[in-house]
């Protein structure tokens, strides 16, 4: 059978129309990765708060980013894997207390880094990688003065969606592997008060304007 010529444009119009429909959905899906919207959210904030920086103290920067970096990031389950085995023979108390000042030291870390603005911005890609149940979040921070910088976050799913468990630096340099080995050698040598005293000193130290 013969297909006339307009018959058989409109049939590779069709055809087209399809890869482009299937091309916008397939992103549109990457988009809507609630691990990725989780990074992205956080990322709106931090970047706002870096544009206000010079007209806001540490402190004042501690309390516009603590909301966020707590629903970002899962604090109870990296403190827990930062102090790792030894955790379960730990006391309750001191387990509160680590909690509380991980937590305030993790808020004060990012209120004390991020101090300004330069033209900086975010990229994050749409979808996230698979790790088993997990999932890796690729962004990058793009300075217009240096060299990009690869930060990624694995995350893990939560009641009320994904949390970050730790981030990479470069792409490969775990900061929960480094917390864990400053962690285990200040148990080692005091004990729970020592490590809940060390955190307590440097968000301090952190939160001096």
């Amino acid at each position: 059978m013969m297909v006339s010529g307009t018959r058989r444009r409109a049939l590779m119009l069709w055809f087209l129309l399809g890869i482009v429909s299937a091309a916008i959905g397939s992103a549109t899906a990457a988009e809507a990765d609630p691990a990725v919207t989780r990074i992205r959210g956080f990322y709106d904030v931090l970047l706002d708060t870096m544009k206000q920086a010079k007209s806001m103290p540490v402190r004042a920067r501690y309390e516009k980013l603590e909301p966020v970096v707590r629903a970002t990031f899962d604090l109870p389950a990296m403190t827990r894997i930062a102090v790792g085995p030894s955790w379960t023979t730990i006391a309750v108390d001191d387990q509160k207390a680590l909690l509380e000042q991980f937590g305030r030291l993790t808020v004060a870390t990012y209120a004390n880094r991020f101090d300004g603005y330069s033209g900086e911005h975010f990229e994050v890609e749409p979808a996230a990688e698979e790790r088993g149940p997990n999932r890796v979040v690729h962004s990058t921070l793009v300075r217009p003065k240096g060299e990009p910088i690869a930060l990624n976050y694995l995350v893990h799913p939560v009641d009320d969606g994904w949390k970050a468990i730790d981030v990479y630096l470069k792409g490969t340099i775990s900061e929960l592997a480094t917390r864990r080995s400053e962690f285990g050698a200040l148990l080692r040598s005091g004990g729970p008060a020592a490590l809940i005293d060390s955190l307590r000193q440097r968000a301090d130290k952190l939160l001096v304007s």
